[in-house]
């Protein structure tokens, strides 16, 4: 049986309020994660007030 582990990353957004993600920043952590050998499952930003963005969630698998 395969066995995985799960790790996962939290990018602040920026911008007034949030909601901005630095793209550079973000594909660089990727990137990184990536050379590690994990593979990006998911991805989502969580919500603040009045529905801005205040961080976005990745989720990474990798074979154990």
């Amino acid at each position: 049986m395969e066995k995985w582990e799960y790790r996962t990353l939290k990018i602040e957004l920026s911008g007034f309020m949030g909601g901005v993600l630095k793209t550079d920043t973000f594909d660089e952590t990727l990137n990184e994660a990536g050379e590690e050998g994990w593979e990006l499952v998911s991805c989502f930003a969580t919500t603040g007030g009045q529905g801005y963005g205040r961080e976005a969630v990745a989720v990474f698998k990798r074979k154990k």
